[in-house]
């Protein structure tokens, strides 16, 4: 095997490598975003700290598996990977769901 990387695994190492610092990320927004919800007492709070709560474990999720693609085997990385991208995109869906909501609110 040589020490070069093929151009499939270079392209699955940057998007893991992508993917695991955004997931972070925003799982510190949506951190912060329940806590705001739960200082604001607003009257749609319980819905959308629920939408969040779950965007939280998708983000969570989806770090672990982009972590599990960095470190493991090739033959195991491509599937973490695309579990991982599939968890971000549909956690990233629901952030700009809630965040939808919260604009329509105060409009």
């Amino acid at each position: 095997m040589s020490g070069t990387m093929s151009k499939e695994e270079n392209s699955r190492a940057r998007v893991s490598h992508h993917i695991l610092p955004a997931s972070s990320n925003l799982l510190g927004l949506c951190f912060i975003l329940l806590s705001l919800m739960k200082v604001t007492k607003a009257n749609f709070a319980t819905l959308i700290d629920e939408c969040v709560a779950v965007a939280i474990v998708q983000f969570l999720t989806a770090s672990i598996f982009s972590y599990m693609s960095i470190r493991t085997s090739t033959e195991n990385a491509d599937r973490f990977e695309r579990t991982a991208d599939v968890i971000f995109l549909s956690g990233l869906a629901l952030l700009a769901i809630v965040a939808l909501v919260i604009v329509l609110e105060f409009i």
